[in-house]
């Protein structure tokens, strides 16, 4: 697949494969996400009191109803909507990915504090139009505060230069997506669009390994070879040796034995970023299916809404949407949204040519994805 990618000629079965993995990263990561969203802030033994030994097994009602996303889900589309943007500007001649993205979660942003949809901005596009958007989901204070104002935070002068939660992580899935891309571009990548929320090197780090597994994911590699390559590069960045011990960790934990919520709450550590990924890697690695490896990634003490997000992302990006457990797609807040995007993407990214560029242009798709 890499180099159908990197040399731009998709055969028919090449597009499907990667449209299913596009398709299972983004709803892997949403159903993650709902499955979680119940737990979070209640310790081990509340979700036991409330949903038995085992702990929460099936969709429960969060923000109201069965299958809610949190605002980790809400930013990762808007992740999608600015990296479609980035390959429709670059026709302008205009080619700074980090900007779009910047833009993208400013539009998110304004979700947040707007009462709905403001049909005058044109330069919104269609996501920002998606009335079910505009639900606060227990935001991160990180992400409304470094998106706040149209400051960009950068590497150089990143933003909560202190923050080490994971939502920045949460979000970057989609950058793995970059089929086409060399791994330490979407590493970097990512990391521009981490720091613009979360300043932290484990912050910002972990968000670019998430990338980097869903990357190999993404283009057919088995989990343990994409966090070898993701644990080599790594190595090239300050900072790097809490994200790469967490992660070996994880390695080490797989050969420990039957999996248990003690050893989970043990790879989680205080929550952060790191811990997080390495949750996300390790039920990735010993679930018996997608079902049982998200049960594992949510039922223990810590952000279990974004350590299911994690995990579902790997084992959607692994197995494709059709492996993801169908009653939970059911009844998950935006499917239709989720969906739309994900074809969007697979399409701007395997026929972007046929949408936009010198000799044509579809008026349909810069409506839906404004140059602006």
């Amino acid at each position: 697949m890499g180099t159908a990618a990197a040399t731009g000629v998709w055969g028919r079965a090449e597009q499907q494969d990667f449209r299913s993995r596009v398709r299972g990263t983004l709803l892997g990561a949403a159903v993650g996400d709902a499955f979680g969203a119940p737990l979070d802030g209640l310790s081990l033994d509340e979700i036991r009191a409330a949903h038995g030994t085992e702990g929460l097994t099936e969709l429960a009602p969060a923000y109201g109803r069965r299958g809610a996303v949190t605002a980790a889900t809400q930013l990762a589309l808007f992740t999608v909507d600015g990296l479609i943007r980035a390959q429709v500007r670059r026709d302008t001649g205009a080619w700074h990915p980090p900007t779009d993205l910047h833009r993208a979660y400013r539009r998110w942003a304004a979700t947040q504090s707007d009462w709905g949809p403001d049909e005058r901005r044109e330069e919104d596009g269609w996501l920002a139009r998606e009335e079910w958007l505009y639900a606060r989901r227990a935001p991160a204070r990180a992400c409304l505060l470094g998106l706040g104002n149209a400051v960009m935070g950068t590497l150089e002068r990143p933003k909560n230069p202190d923050e080490r939660g994971p939502e920045a992580a949460v979000r970057s899935a989609p950058f793995g997506l970059l089929v086409g891309w060399e791994p330490q571009l979407v590493l970097q990548l990512a990391v521009e669009g981490a720091v613009q929320t979360h300043g932290h090197p484990t912050a910002y780090l972990a968000a670019g390994a998430h990338a980097v597994i869903v990357h190999g994911l993404a283009r057919g590699e088995a989990v343990d070879g994409a966090l070898q390559r993701t644990l080599a590069l790594l190595a090239a960045h300050p900072g790097h040796p809490p994200v790469a011990d967490a992660l070996r960790h994880a390695l080490g934990a797989v050969r420990q034995g039957m999996p248990t919520a003690a050893r989970v709450e043990e790879l989680l550590g205080d929550g952060t970023a790191e811990g997080a990924l390495a949750v996300a890697v390790y039920c990735a690695l010993v679930g018996e299916d997608i079902r049982h490896g998200l049960r594992l990634a949510v039922n223990h003490g810590g952000p279990s809404s974004a350590t299911g997000a994690l995990c579902g992302a790997l084992l959607g990006a692994l197995h494709g949407e059709t492996a993801l457990p169908p009653g939970w797609l059911t009844e998950l807040e935006g499917r239709p949204t989720v969906l739309e995007l994900a074809d969007d993407f697979a399409m701007e990214m395997t026929q972007g040519p046929a949408l936009h560029g010198p000799a044509v242009s579809a008026p349909g798709w810069l409506a839906r994805y404004p140059r602006g």
